[in-house]
């Protein structure tokens, strides 16, 4: 790459920052960001964690943030911010832009150019990237192990095998839908190789390149070691490896019928492409489909490849929409899931404009079409910015909102009301954050209030109404009609909605509640009558 072409790259990851960092604490903690953080909690202050394969996911989030936190000086968990937490997502996505110059002799200059900026500035990919879940850690190293894997087929060094192979051993300890991209790559290499062999679009037969066993038996030996350590939790749970077999047979049954993560074939596609809710604003990534579209045929009619290599771009088309086909007929849907599949059209999306261009030979009009893309570019930011960091006149922010294509079963920012006010009730407390909190919702549906109550020390969580449900203050689902303030002893002093159509009461003892209002007004929306 020139110059030129490594400034813009750096430009690139510039404009990357800018759209990922500002405001991270924004948004409430969704559910499962706050399990997440829970897990970490555990690992970072007692130094435990161990696999549990019916929930929670794979080892390498909780262990990055280990190490992302032990690099900046984090203090004890109790201080964390959802800002701290969700840098570490924040640097993997940074780290797709990152990745680039290893694929550049694959996409072609001028195309990695330009899939480092449609990285850079692509809603879902700043969305999420922004969501401290596992997503962003599985897309940045499969990309790891794809660039690895063609750096290794371009040198044949045995260093980048092993590279490979620590980046799949990754994908193994990070989320057990990796089997799927493995899939889709397995079949992609062997679509690929059989138009290779056979014949490809010039006319001229491809001869592959030997592929040493001795490298293949590294790379698996590195995959292989790095599932061992982390799911042994650096061998102190041995448990943990039969525990990430175990687990295929839980998500397997996870994603029944039952589910309400259960979406139609085009759950994904419909958010990418053209998403709009009443009363909210048009959402559209389009242009990110077309350009692939365009970049993926290029690797077929090699023309106007500028720089980049046809069986590489074939083969990242084979496996791209061997992807999306794999995740859109899968009827347990989740959005951030689409991550996988679009990263890989962003790519192609960098060789299509990098192939309009090279197909225009009037300079006037190639500037033409690059300030068209850049104007398209700039949209995409727009949206990005709007979904994921701004802030309405009123104060809201569609960050949390149903209304933004990418927004899924969010916790609402009412939730902090509650919080707030718990907060203030353990400040005057004579117990302090020691004082006692129950909080009792249908199938443990609280979070995330664990991770907004991590610094009350006496905490108890039940499923259903327990015997003796009273303590100084209670948080309970509205769905049990508890009705607990029928003996007097206690006030019922807010409603608060969690999620859309989920709501909790707060209740609290008379005595406590009156030395509250003592020391500030009574809070909008709360019930002072006894």
């Amino acid at each position: 790459m020139n110059r030129w072409q490594t400034l813009a790259l750096l430009l690139a990851g510039g404009v990357a920052l800018g759209l990922r960092c500002p405001r991270l604490d924004l948004r409430p903690m969704h559910n499962d960001e706050s399990v997440n953080a829970i897990k970490f909690g555990k690992l970072w202050e007692q130094g435990e964690y161990k696999y549990d394969p019916n929930e929670y996911h794979g080892p390498t989030l909780s262990y990055a943030t280990v190490a992302f936190s032990r690099l900046t000086g984090a203090p004890d968990f109790d201080h964390f911010t959802e800002a701290r937490l969700r840098l570490v997502t924040v640097a993997f996505g940074i780290g797709l832009v990152l990745l680039l110059p290893l694929i550049a002799d694959g996409l072609g200059n001028r195309a990695t150019v330009w899939a480092a900026f449609f990285t850079a500035v692509s809603p879902a990919m700043v969305f999420y990237s922004r969501y401290y879940i596992h997503e962003m850690l599985l897309v940045f190293f499969t990309f790891l192990g794809m660039a690895a894997s063609w750096r290794y087929w371009r040198s044949h060094k045995v260093g980048w095998a092993l590279l490979a192979g620590a980046g799949v051993g990754l994908m193994s300890a990070t989320k057990e839908t990796f089997p799927i991209t493995l899939a889709a790559g397995a079949l992609a290499l062997g679509l690929n190789q059989i138009w290779n062999r056979r014949l490809d679009a010039s006319g001229v037969p491809v001869k592959a390149q030997p592929v040493l066993l001795r490298h293949l038996a590294g790379a698996a030996g590195i995959w292989l070691a790095v599932v061992v350590v982390l799911f042994s939790s650096f061998f102190t749970n041995a448990g943990g490896l039969l525990d990430s077999v175990r687990a295929y047979s839980h998500w397997s049954s996870h994603a029944g019928p039952a589910s309400p993560h259960i979406h139609p074939w085009y759950f994904y596609l419909r958010r990418l492409i053209y998403f709009h809710a009443p009363k909210g604003p048009i959402w559209s990534e389009a242009l990110i489909l077309v350009l692939c579209v365009i970049g993926a045929s290029t690797g077929f009619a090699r023309k106007h490849l500028d720089g980049g290599n046809a069986s590489f771009i074939r083969f990242l088309a084979f496996y791209t929409f061997a992807l999306m086909a794999a995740y859109s007929l899968i009827s347990y849907k989740t959005p951030w899931c689409l991550l996988n599949f679009w990263h890989g059209m962003i790519l192609l999306a960098g060789v299509g404009a990098a192939v309009l261009s090279a197909s225009v030979r009037k300079p006037v009009v190639r500037i033409a079409l690059a300030v068209l893309l850049l104007a398209g570019a700039g949209q995409l930011a727009a949206q990005a910015w709007e979904g994921a960091c701004a802030r309405g006149e009123d104060g809201r922010s569609l960050a949390s909102d149903p209304r933004n294509p990418y927004v899924y079963a969010q916790t609402v920012p009412d939730i902090l009301r509650l919080v707030k006010m718990v907060d203030g009730f353990g400040k005057i407390s004579p117990a302090g954050h020691r004082v006692l909190i129950k909080v009792m919702a249908p199938h443990g549906d609280f979070w995330p209030l664990p991770w907004y109550l991590r610094s009350f020390q006496q905490v108890g969580w039940w499923d259903e109404l327990p015997t003796d449900p009273f303590a100084p203050i209670i948080i309970v689902s509205a769905d049990f009609h508890a009705a607990l303030d029928e003996k007097k002893m206690h006030l019922m002093v807010g409603l608060f909605e969690m999620r859309p159509q989920v709501f909790f009461e707060l209740y609290v003892e008379k005595s406590l509640w009156e030395s509250y209002l003592q020391k500030q007004p009574v809070p909008q929306g709360t019930n002072k009558n006894d």
